[in-house]
This record gives C-alpha cells, structure tokens and sequence, in this order.
C-alpha cells in the first residue's frame, strides 16, 4: 500500500487539538478497517476532506470494487468532516449512509472527497464523490451524522 502520508489539517483545528494534548493524526484516521482496507486521509477540515483507497484487496467476486468498500470510504471521510465540524468537544455517530454505485472500479486506486450538504448544531450531512483513476465518478454518497456532546467529565481520545 506503498508510502504513509501525513494528513492535512488547517492550522486552527491543529492548535485546537494540541492544546488538549491529542495527537490528531491519530484521533481523525481511518480507524482499524480503514487501514485494512488500505484507507488513507490526505486532506481534512470541516469543509472538505479527500481520501484513497486501492481497487486491489477490496473487490467482490467479479473482480470490481466491492460496493461495502466504498461505503467504508465513504462514512470514513463523512465521519472525519463531521468531527472536525463538531470540534473537539463533540463525537460524530453516524445515522444514515446512502451510496450510489455508478460503474465499476477494477484496478488503480480511487479518491473520495467529502463535502459539506449541511452542518448544523446537532448534525452534520456530507456528500462523497469517489473517483477512479480517470477521474470517473464510480460511487456517489451522502453520509449523516449525530453530532453528540461528550459525556460529562470525558475528553477527547488521545493518541
């Protein structure tokens, strides 16, 4: 899966995570089944966050890209937009993920960017575009989720 790269984040949401003693690298990743798939974040803010994830390793029988794989890609990158939305004194859960598969995907690596439909007090809906390599749209997906406060007394997950 080659080479991990370092993900983006805007400078503010850095400083804001620093100062409670959280690594954000690890706090906005793709979790364990993101990085068995392969998952990697190359960017994130609240207003759009791009990932990849290779076609190889997460195909169906066919041969295809498995359509649970970009539906993992997809909550993936909704989710982190929606926390970085929330901010650190929120926990986003996800409520109601919709894809829709456009063609097949068969070899190469696919990208996935997250933008914001709406972003509100107590909730967050992204829509995710994911791209083959030549830049065909391969799944179109819209991701909701529950921003919640965290429970009295709790911070955030360090790293």
């Amino acid at each position: 899966m080659g080479e991990q790269q370092r993900t983006q984040f805007p400078q503010e949401i850095i400083e804001e995570y620093a100062a409670l003693g959280v690594d954000l690298p690890a706090l906005f990743s793709a979790g364990h089944l993101g990085t068995r798939m392969g998952v990697q974040i190359i960017e994130a803010a609240p207003e759009r966050v791009v990932g990849t994830m290779p076609v190889e390793g997460n195909t169906q029988p066919y041969g295809l890209l498995h359509g649970g794989a970009s539906a993992v890609l997809a909550e993936t990158l909704g989710s982190v937009g929606s926390m970085l939305h929330g901010g650190s004194s929120k926990i986003a859960v996800g409520v109601d993920l919709n894809c829709t598969h456009h063609r097949g995907a068969s070899s190469g690596l696919v990208t996935g960017v997250a933008t914001p439909v709406h972003r509100g007090r107590s909730t967050a809906t992204y829509e995710i575009v994911i791209t083959d390599d030549r830049d065909r749209r391969v799944c179109t997906a819209r991701l909701t989720c529950l921003l919640r406060d965290l429970p009295a007394g709790e911070a955030v997950a360090k790293g």
